[in-house]
């Protein structure tokens, strides 16, 4: 059994949306991650090392909601197991990609808010959200 890591990186493109002929969906994208230290010298930010590229792949209605809000740029958490994945590429040379199949896809808040609300409406019911709970019947708190 592999060990589910938690990554974070910006996407480098819009997810992509597709769907099996068992009508199962499965949202792409890539992530990277690079080290950026600000230049004590010049003040501005500069990158440090090699960026890293990982593939991510969610599932289900995951699938969709990734596809529904995110974009490219965004700073996400991915939060999964990490495969080795070989391949050939056309000339027929040996390749191997990092992929992550994400349990766990969410935006991170270190830059950028997010308004939640609207996504109550989409829900199917509260059945499928162990949390949701009835609004509170008056303007009082309900603590």
């Amino acid at each position: 059994m592999l060990p589910k890591l938690t990554m974070e990186g910006r996407l480098t493109a819009d997810p992509e949306l597709r769907f099996l002929d068992s009508g199962l969906a499965v949202c792409s994208f890539t992530i990277v991650n690079q080290d950026r230290r600000k230049n004590d010298a010049t003040g501005e930010w500069e990158d440090s090392g090699d960026p890293l590229f990982i593939r991510v792949s969610v599932w289900r209605q995951q699938a969709e909601n990734a596809a529904e809000s995110l974009s490219k740029g965004d700073l996400v958490v991915c939060i999964g197991k990490l495969q080795n994945r070989k391949w050939e590429d056309k000339e027929g040379n040996t390749r191997y990609s990092l992929e992550m199949q994400a349990d766990t896809v969410a935006i991170s808040l270190l830059f950028r808010t997010v308004k939640h609300g609207a996504q109550r409406s989409q829900r199917k019911s509260a059945d499928d959200d162990p949390w949701a709970s009835p609004p509170p019947s008056s303007d009082d708190p309900p603590f």
